[in-house]
């Protein structure tokens, strides 16, 4: 037998061995899928107009105006600002990851991103304007109607600017996130603690709303299950009202869809009101009154360390 064998033998089991943790967890979580393939035209489309503030009334917001990608995608106010410089009613959702919720919007009115993005155009306190008058403003631009006409057949229509826009929007995956790597293998990324918040997060149930791959995104909940969080906090709003307003059942009464909570440390402050300044308020608000409990400190601590490994990666940087 040759000297070097035993050393080969030893590489080749260590290979294996290797192989083996590197496998996906079978875990309920499940890493982000990768980018899906679109149309390269329409993405660069879609990129333009999502940074053009001439789709307001009065060329003065853009969807990155309340959707700063830097900053994980929402707005670092507790509300944006309108086109007429007045706050929204409502706290701004990271538009990171959107492609993967099941509805739009807090209150989820809208079943894709294209309606999301009609409804957003038109809206008297977002943008204020009008599809005929977007159309317009763009087909008189040379370059977005040669871009439109290489991209779609009917060049510059609301539809196709909908689908541009919603079309960059998919690909708006904040991937490589700590997370994601353990979830993928790579066991040894996350600290002790993180791994023992992680097991918190699943025993106390916190995992019951906040699943599937986007970590939430999938489902609606009546925000108080274990209390009365608006008697308490006190100041009805409209927007308080959540999918009532949608479909007028009372049992919607104060429902909403269930945010994501994949870069949740970066896009403070949090809810749809937002009333809670941190991490830390939010996770108070969630054992209070969706889970009726009490953490230990040393449990809520290691669920915020949990927390934090969510945050993901935009442009190839960690956000």
């Amino acid at each position: 037998m040759s000297p070097h064998a035993p050393l080969l033998v030893f590489a080749l089991l260590l290979g294996v061995c290797l192989t083996v943790s590197a496998e996906p967890l079978n875990e309920p979580l499940k890493p982000l899928p990768p980018i899906p393939h679109q149309d390269p035209r329409r993405v660069e489309l879609g990129r333009q107009l999502f940074n053009d503030a001439r789709l307001s009334v009065n060329n003065t917001v853009s969807c990155a105006s309340c959707h700063q990608l830097a900053k994980g995608g929402a707005d670092d106010k507790a509300f944006s600002l309108g086109f007429d410089g007045k706050p929204l009613t409502i706290n701004t959702p990271s538009v990171l990851n959107a492609s993967l919720n099941f509805k739009q919007f807090w209150n989820g009115r809208a079943n894709t991103l294209e309606l999301q993005t009609h409804e957003v155009v038109q809206s008297p306190s977002e943008m204020g304007s009008n599809w005929q008058h977007v159309v317009q403003t763009l087909s008189t631009d040379p370059a977005y109607h040669s871009s439109f006409t290489a991209a779609y057949r009917d060049g510059v229509t609301a539809a196709n600017v909908q689908n541009a826009l919603a079309t960059y929007e998919r690909t708006l995956l904040s991937r490589n996130s700590r997370f994601d790597q353990y979830l993928l293998g790579d066991t040894d990324i996350l600290t002790r603690e993180e791994k023992y918040g992680y097991q918190r997060f699943k025993e106390y149930g916190c995992i019951a709303c906040h699943q599937g791959v986007n970590i939430g995104g999938n489902m609606f909940q009546k925000f108080g299950v274990m209390g009365d969080y608006f008697q308490v906090r006190g100041n009805l709003t409209e927007s308080d009202l959540g999918r009532y307003l949608v479909t007028r059942d009372e049992e919607d009464r104060h429902v909403f869809k269930v945010p994501s909570l994949r870069n949740i440390a970066v896009t403070a402050p949090y809810f749809h009101d937002a009333s809670a300044r941190t991490l830390e308020e939010a996770v108070d608000v969630m054992f209070s009154y969706q889970l009726g409990r009490a953490p230990s400190a040393e449990d809520k601590s290691l669920i915020v360390k949990f927390l934090k490994t969510l945050t993901g990666e935009w442009a190839g940087k960690p956000l």
